[in-house]
């Protein structure tokens, strides 16, 4: 597993190297298109999709993928699924196009509808997080630096990660529940990162997101020792009929809405 692991990050790798060709190039960085739903697509979405799509094909040829930029399968085709492929080949578009950094390259394994395989990969920083059921959460720092992560179940004072672009105060409501002291705002699946490796403690979202925006960033988090439900304690599963998520709350322990 150690060396397909090493084959999957450096596509991740890769897939950072075309996004950041044009986040550096004011040319390139300058083409935006909105799509059916109003999103935005630009330049670096699309070429990091190509990458990862094509690598996925020669690396496991057996495997079906789900992109972003190819979410039309119909659910007749994809019920028959095993396993997958979930792809985000950019997470937080718009943190992309406002210059702040906080974008990542998202890589899942579906199996049964759980993520057992998680990668994601933040280019500006050259910082990898990534699990998989045989060696648990890992994170390797922009020098190199590679060691493992577990969620923080120790803390008395908690602090909540949230959105940049979608905070809600339903959000706001649940985690008063909690004994969150800090709240911090920060762009797209980073959030899950901040948990995974006990940074943070809580993650709720109300707003809507799709299954490629949680999958790599669910198997990290579960994989370090944390939790993803949904908010009345339910299993957070995949490859539903609408690739539309519910809400949901991440931690570092076992919590319900109800609690």
């Amino acid at each position: 597993m150690q060396l397909e692991i090493e084959e999957l990050l450096s596509i991740a790798r890769d897939a950072g190297k075309v996004v950041l060709d044009v986040y550096n190039d004011q040319n390139k960085f300058g083409e935006v298109k909105l799509k059916s739903d109003q999103s935005p697509l630009t330049l670096a979405d699309q070429a990091s999709n190509d990458l990862i799509v094509s690598r996925l094909k020669i690396f496991s040829p057996d495997i079906p993928i789900l992109s972003e930029e190819g979410g039309d399968i119909t659910y007749e085709e994809r019920k028959q699924w095993k396993h997958f492929w979930c792809v985000d080949p950019l997470d937080g578009t718009k943190e992309f196009i406002s210059c702040n950094g906080e974008f990542t390259i998202n890589i899942a394994l579906i199996q049964d509808r759980i993520p057992v395989l998680g990668i994601i990969y933040i280019p500006v920083t050259n910082t990898m997080y990534y699990a998989n059921q045989e060696t648990g959460g890992w994170k390797i720092d922009s020098e190199g630096v590679k060691s493992s992560i577990k969620v923080d179940k120790n803390s008395i004072d908690w602090i909540s990660v949230g959105s940049r672009s979608h905070a809600s105060d339903f959000e706001n409501e649940v985690l008063a529940r909690y004994p969150v002291v800090k709240n911090v705002a920060i762009g797209s699946s980073l959030k899950f990162c901040l948990v995974a490796e006990g940074l943070a403690h809580i993650y709720c979202r109300h707003g809507p997101t799709m299954e490629w925006d949680t999958a790599a960033g669910q198997a990290i988090l579960t994989l370090s020792g944390g939790q993803m439900t949904t908010l009345s304690g339910e299993p957070f599963l995949y490859n539903k009929p609408s690739l539309l998520n519910g809400s949901f709350i991440c931690s570092a322990q076992y919590l319900t809405l109800r609690d």
